[in-house]
């Protein structure tokens, strides 16, 4: 699969130092890739419908990781994937009268469209589950051949000409289940049901096991798995698979950071993170969540409807790098409230940054930057990186200052780092 173009991220003095994240499983700041290199994978869309804010906020904190990181010398490997089948996208496919194909293709190449004008740069792997259902079906076949899975026949849920069997990963076989989330059982269960699994399908072992391969069902899409028989595979395996090819993972090579949306910590993360296991892969250092947004009292989210969407804010005139600053004004872990208030007040900040920096000479950039790096290397504080800006465009723009210690090029200095650091092209 295609991703789309990266932007231009230029050259600016100094470097970054270490980068702290905040570690869901441990609740605890950590370093982020303490080695020369750094391995990233981010749950990425399931396309049927357009990049709404929520999204945004996510892809766009993670893109201030990988920023901090290439600034600090470090080799980016940044991996993402595309769900392009799944029972959503079909379901939406059925009621609108479009084939799920098309449908996905459409999204997905809006979703480009939203990250280009963002600002985000694009994973060095972009990998859809259909390209990748061979690998799946691999790695589903390993595990039934250790253990760590199981079957159950489709007609026991699906007796309406479903044949063959579906596939289950079993949770016992893993000690550590449990570690990413550090939930109890009960507030697994709820989660478990509420997000897509099915914790009352008769055959399996336990109401928490997840799906590895769906059985081939009439109407449905299918594909050639070999041992398994025709079918699709499971959510949270394709992740599974796909950092793991991505990555390069082998043996008990490990990657750095995880990371997606705080409503992906339990059962996708969880059980994700538990199938690399099962596959002899040691998960993530780091699993990284965002917060998620709400939109007129409610989480946003594509099955309530409230949407705010980047594309319908494009079309409606919004600068890009206006929402980009909106999105930055609050911590990536802080949930809060999207309003029109949101949008004006990234768009006051942008044409006040540009207006500072349009001049040959102004103050002083070095303790600005150096301001920006510090922010971002506390657990990626964008709110304090924006302060540190808004100080530098206040003292240039203040009328009354003394200007006999403004250096030549400052403004320039400043530019290029809020473009290359924070992603916002002035």
């Amino acid at each position: 699969m295609r991703s789309w173009p990266l932007p231009q991220i230029p050259v600016i003095p100094g470097s970054s130092d270490k980068i702290q994240v905040h570690d869901t499983s441990t609740g605890g700041l950590v370093e982020a890739a303490p080695g020369a290199t750094a391995g990233l994978y981010v749950c990425g869309i399931t396309p049927y419908d357009a990049t709404h804010i929520g999204h945004a906020n996510t892809y766009v904190a993670f893109d201030l990781l990988v920023r901090a990181w290439r600034d600090a010398g470090k080799e980016v490997t940044f991996v993402s994937n595309v769900t392009d089948v799944d029972d959503p996208l079909l379901e939406r496919a059925a009621a609108t009268g479009v084939d799920w194909r098309d449908l996905a293709r459409e999204q997905v190449a809006l979703f480009a469209e939203d990250m280009t004008a963002l600002g985000v740069v694009p994973p060095d792997v972009y990998r859809g589950v259909v390209e990748s259902v061979s690998d799946v079906a691999a790695a589903v076949t390993a595990m039934l051949e250790s253990g760590a899975a199981y079957r159950v026949p489709a007609g026991d849920a699906s007796p309406a000409g479903a044949t063959g069997d579906d596939v289950y990963a079993d949770v016992s076989a893993d000690a550590r289940f449990g570690d990413v989330s550090r939930l109890d059982a009960a507030t697994m269960g709820t989660l478990f049901a509420e997000r897509g699994g099915d914790p009352d399908r008769p055959g399996k072992r336990d109401p928490l096991d997840p799906l590895l391969w769906r059985a081939e069902r009439p109407g449905e899409p299918a594909w050639d798995g070999g041992a398994l028989g025709r079918g699709r595979p499971g959510w949270h395996i394709e992740c599974a698979v796909i950092a793991r090819s991505g990555l390069g993972l082998s043996g008990s090579g490990t990657f750095d950071v995880q990371g997606g949306g705080a409503d992906l910590v339990f059962p996708h993360h969880e059980m994700s993170i538990s199938h690399l296991r099962a596959l002899g892969v040691e998960p993530a250092g780091a699993h990284v969540h965002a917060a998620l947004i709400a939109y007129e009292g409610e989480k946003m989210s594509k099955s309530r409807g409230n949407l705010v969407l980047v594309s319908r804010l494009r079309a409606d005139g919004a600068d890009p790098m206006a929402i980009r600053l909106a999105l930055l004004a609050h911590h990536y872990r802080t949930t809060w409230e999207w309003t029109d208030a949101d949008l004006a007040t990234g768009a006051e900040r942008l044409e006040r940054w540009r207006a500072a920096v349009s001049g040959n000479g102004g103050p002083p950039a070095d303790d600005t930057l150096a301001a920006v790096r510090a922010a971002l290397a506390h657990d990626l504080d964008a709110p304090a990186a924006l302060a540190a800006v808004d100080a530098w465009v206040d003292e240039a723009l203040d009328p009354s200052r003394d200007t006999a210690s403004d250096e030549e090029g400052a403004p320039g200095v400043l530019s290029r780092a809020v473009n290359a650091l924070l992603g916002v092209l002035l």
